[in-house]
């Protein structure tokens, strides 16, 4: 059951990972013609809450109080890791070069080994420490940062983003809060929709959108084509798969599969917008995929009961032991 569970896990982060990085080849038509980034991301978490809202209820029996015991999760997850994650993103790309920003979010992994070693005072396993070297270096490769002096303010956002990250791959690893993957994918787009609007009317974020045809992959589309896309494929249909290979996985592995999403934001935009991927993207990918392998790699400690059993047999007199058939073993 753990293999299969696996699997699945892997597929959907996979998937998720697809869906996230097919976002920015969706997108650019939009930004292209005029959309500023905050108009982009709030219509298309708009969308995702829209979409999900009915789905989420009848995941939740349209019982709402499993959403007001986990309240607090729930209030951060929408905040931080959907609008918060967002809103720093963007904002850190208007400073420094995309490329560098990425590089910096996606040292979310890293950062949960390291969040782990410092809780746990336990030094992760050698191959996990490999793995994160590997991916790391596949992700410089993928992406190329550019050089140059960087504006410290927006490497301190770029920052912020990363730690948004992290915080959303442990909250959705949260089962214990009773609350459906769909459920908190839900509730999280409604609520960051609600942030990221307030943000735009307060003038924190630019807000500009131009309601007219774009060229959209080789054609003319209107503006809400590829909103309803980005929006359903990359933010609705990402978030769900997402928790829910969290949830299967755990946070750690999964959070060094979501960097699958460079790679595929890579290959998608090769397919759809012509933007080649030299030799150097090529051995990044790999790299990427030999560190995940790597950290899937990583032994997991006997439970805690597993042990106890084993000790318990062990003392157990001889005339005591059960025998195949359920009946007290004889001695003689």
């Amino acid at each position: 059951m753990r293999g299969s569970r696996g699997i699945v896990g892997i597929l959907l982060g996979l998937a998720a990972g697809l869906a996230f990085g097919a976002g920015g080849a969706i997108v650019k038509p939009l930004l292209e013609s005029g959309w500023s980034p905050g108009a982009a991301v709030f219509f298309r978490v708009t969308v995702a809450a829209l979409l999900l809202a009915v789905p989420g209820l009848i995941a939740l029996r349209f019982d709402l109080r499993p959403l007001w015991r986990a309240k607090w999760t729930v209030l951060v997850y929408a905040v931080i890791a959907v609008a918060g994650v967002q809103l720093a993103f963007y904002t850190a790309i208007s400073r420094i070069p995309v490329s560098t920003a990425l590089l910096i979010e996606y040292l979310a992994p890293v950062a949960l080994v390291a969040f782990a070693w410092l809780r746990t005072r336990r030094a992760p396993q050698l191959v996990v420490l490999a793995g994160s070297v590997v991916a790391i270096a596949g992700l410089v490769l993928v992406i190329g940062p550019a050089g140059g002096a960087l504006d410290p303010f927006g490497v301190v956002i770029a920052a912020v983003a990363m730690l948004g990250v992290a915080v959303y791959y442990v909250l959705g690893e949260r089962a214990d809060v009773g609350v459906p993957p769909i459920a908190l994918a839900a509730v999280g787009c409604v609520i960051g929709s609600l942030v990221l609007g307030l943000a735009g009317l307060t003038g924190l974020v630019p807000f500009e959108a131009a309601f007219t045809d774009v060229a959209f992959f080789g054609g003319s589309a209107p503006w809400w084509v590829p909103v309803l896309m980005v929006g359903a494929i990359s933010t609705a249909f990402a978030y769900v798969a997402g928790i829910q290979a969290i949830r299967l996985l755990g946070a750690r592995l999964s959070s060094f599969l979501g960097l699958s999403e460079v790679v595929f934001a890579a290959v998608v935009s090769w397919a759809l917008l012509g933007e080649a991927i030299g030799p150097v993207q090529l051995l990044g990918g790999l790299l990427i995929l030999g560190g995940i392998v790597l950290v899937r790699l990583e032994r997991r400690a006997p439970a805690a009961g597993a042990r106890a059993v084993d000790v318990d047999l062990v003392s157990v007199p001889e005339r005591v032991v059960p025998s195949v058939t359920g009946r007290p073993a004889d001695a003689s």
